[in-house]
């Protein structure tokens, strides 16, 4: 026990820190880590969820590569990806432009934070009535313009895209938070000194402010490429995947083959979920090792 006692008075700022992660660690090891081997295990059964597991070894990863469906869904991932990446320059002009001290700005700062307080479900049945053809807003302007109406989420041609812009309006707004926060912690100097320079307008904005909003830039980066590889809800709620299943991404794939009365593959589902968990660990890991190049000046 004295060795104990003298080990901890030894060590105490070391293992301090420690001692107030645990509970977090034991909790994400619990919900995040063993879940993603147990999803990486169950891969290789064919399992309905209740009855018995029979090993099949790589043939759920091999039904995936003849899959028509699979590549449809990762094809609108792709497209979830690079479209979602817009919320970021959406975002940054908008926290640039309410970071201002003008009359009214606190009612502006509220209604653009309001898309990001209210959730993906009620976000989808806003658009699913703005998209409606019969009454919605959209094409309500589009026939006072002379257009004729457009099914927006009853054609395979344009749902996912408006799918995807309905999931830009919080993203957008959750994105301008976070560089909000960071304009905050501009340094005011090096702005001062930079005028003092006479640098004005996108100079001052590309050398002076973006490098200190770098920090910012990394989380809202990774956060909205997470979003986009997991959209989910809205899928759900505005289209069901459909129609014919052109809306579909991996994840509502992955769920609709797993827990939906059209599956019950449990295998079949969680081959998804570990290619799209790796698909996110690639695109993660890229980020860390390039912002930790850039910390390091390498």
């Amino acid at each position: 026990m004295s060795n104990l006692s003298a080990y901890w008075r030894k060590n105490k700022l070391t293992l301090t820190p420690w001692l107030f992660l645990l509970p977090g660690l034991i909790m994400f090891a619990i919900y995040i880590i063993i879940p993603v081997f147990q999803s990486l295990a169950i891969s290789l059964y064919d399992w309905d969820g209740l009855g018995e597991k029979k090993y099949i070894g790589l043939e759920n990863y091999r039904e995936l590569m003849s899959d028509q469906s699979f590549f449809t869904a990762l094809k609108n991932n792709v497209i979830w990806l690079v479209l979602y990446l817009l919320a970021l320059p959406a975002g940054l002009f908008l926290a640039l432009f309410l970071n201002q001290t003008v009359r009214g700005i606190r009612i502006y700062k509220s209604l653009f934070f309001f898309p990001f307080v209210i959730s993906q479900v009620v976000v989808g049945l806003v658009f699913t009535w703005f998209y409606d053809p019969s009454f919605g807003l959209f094409n309500v302007i589009l026939k006072s313009l002379g257009f004729e109406a457009i099914p927006i989420l009853a054609d395979e041609n344009y749902v996912t895209y408006g799918i995807i812009l309905a999931g830009l309006w919080p993203q957008t707004a959750y994105c301008m938070i976070l560089f909000l926060t960071g304009l905050n912690a501009v340094d005011s100097e090096q702005i001062e000194a930079a005028r003092l320079e006479n640098v004005r307008g996108w100079k001052m904005l590309w050398y002076i402010i973006l490098p200190q909003l770098r920090p910012a830039t990394f989380i809202a980066l990774v956060v909205t490429v997470i979003g986009a590889l997991r959209s989910f809800d809205l899928i759900s709620i505005m289209t069901g995947g459909g129609p014919w299943g052109s809306s579909q991404v991996l994840a509502y794939y992955m769920y609709e083959q797993a827990f939906s009365e059209h599956g019950f593959r449990m295998g079949y589902g969680a081959a998804i979920a570990v290619v799209l968990f790796a698909i996110m660990m690639v695109y993660i890991t890229i980020f860390l090792v390039k912002m930790y190049r850039d910390e390091k000046g390498l």
